[in-house]
């Protein structure tokens, strides 16, 4: 009797491993075709084994849903998967799923649940996970405010070399937020996620070379760094590097080359952007001067409170330029410009307002002043 339960445990063994075998296999091909771009085939594959139960193929299925790869995009089908993972033990899956609660895709946004899901992945050691988190308790997201907490989360993904968290630990020792401020520590992980080819902190470690903060003052330096994540699209970067080729600091002058970095910046909506690119057309430097293409791009830098823009906005109505004269609008435009200015740039910003007041009534001032109260309420929409 002995003897054949030995070979019927022997037996039970031999078929465990083939069946493993064979699953891994099958796995091994369906990653193949996923490699090779045939996702419908990849797809065919990997959802017997996820009806199985295999935690990978029912990730991997998910992830297919998610992103529409061979299948109709369906976050509903990927939350299924991705839940079907996660509830054993899949920590890609649960991060995964961590993500559909943020973003509610396939459930309703649930930061909580996301926090949960999030926080069993970044307990497990899963890096994208850990940078969620952090980022929860940053923005005191379904969890309370907590900077010392995403500094934690944060040290852990960066650790592991995650680029994204890297840049955000730079953020932190840059500003003194969770951590006593330290120029030298920000450029450290700066550069780590810079090297790996995050725009974010190309950008971030160009404006350190470019200040000399936390390392010697290096324009060739931040022109390299700002131009590598301007290639990328960073629109702070393209900020820069038009500033750099506008202002001939080591490249040479070019207003021409400023517009074009000007441009792909001001046109993602980067304020200093937009007021610089207003202030080539207004001048007519690397552009044929075009006042009112200058009003157009004052106007919506103003519109997001940059002061100086709305200050050259007000300078436009009072000369008109681009625009009919208008003094009362320029009185409000320099009015809330004065208001929003830096301390450094006050006094000459209420001096203008207070130039134009003299060619006007009282009765032209007081409209002026309640437009202005308007148009800050508004949030200088629509003024």
């Amino acid at each position: 009797m002995n003897k054949l339960l030995k070979q019927l445990l022997l037996v039970c063994v031999c078929l465990f491993a083939l069946t493993g075998q064979a699953i891994a296999d099958s796995l091994s091909d369906a990653d193949g075709a996923y490699d090779a771009g045939d996702y419908a085939q990849a797809g065919k594959l990997f959802r017997p084994l996820a009806e199985q139960g295999n935690a990978q193929a029912q990730l991997n299925l998910g992830w297919m849903y998610s992103n529409g790869q061979g299948v109709p995009q369906d976050y509903k089908e990927a939350e299924k998967w991705y839940r079907l993972a996660a509830e054993q033990g899949n920590a890609y899956a649960r991060s995964s799923l961590g993500v559909m609660y943020y973003f509610g895709q396939g459930v309703p946004q649930d930061y909580k649940e996301a926090v949960k899901w999030y926080q069993l992945a970044a307990e497990q050691g899963e890096a994208s996970a850990q940078t969620s988190l952090g980022v929860m308790y940053f923005f005191g997201q379904g969890v309370p405010q907590d900077y010392k907490e995403a500094v934690k989360w944060w040290r852990l993904a960066a650790e592991q070399g995650n680029a994204k968290a890297q840049a955000k630990l730079g953020v932190m020792y840059n500003n003194g937020q969770g951590v006593p401020q330290d120029y030298k520590e920000a450029v450290k992980w700066y550069r780590l996620a810079a090297e790996q080819g995050e725009d974010f902190a190309q950008n971030n470690l160009g404006t350190m070379y470019y200040k000399g903060e936390g390392v010697p003052q290096d324009y060739k330096e931040a022109v390299k760094w700002f131009r590598l994540a301007a290639d990328q699209g960073d629109a702070g970067a393209q900020f820069y590097l038009g500033w750099m080729y506008y202002s001939g600091q080591e490249v040479p002058q070019d207003y021409k080359e400023a517009v074009k970095w000007y441009r792909l910046s001001a046109e993602q909506g980067y304020a200093d952007a937009q007021s610089d690119l207003g202030f080539t057309y207004e001048s007519g430097l690397g552009v044929p001067q075009d006042y009112k293409e200058a009003v157009k791009w004052y106007r919506l830098a103003a519109e997001q409170g940059a002061a100086s823009a709305q200050y050259m906005l007000a300078n436009m109505y009072g000369y008109g330029l681009g625009v009919p004269q208008d003094f009362v609008l320029a009185y409000m435009w320099a009015n809330i410009a004065a208001t929003n200015a830096p301390a450094s740039e006050l006094q000459e910003k209420a001096s203008y307002r207070d130039s134009i007041a003299k060619n006007m009534t009282a009765q032209q001032i007081a409209e002026a002043q309640e437009l202005a109260r308007k148009c800050t309420a508004n949030k200088f929409k629509g003024c």
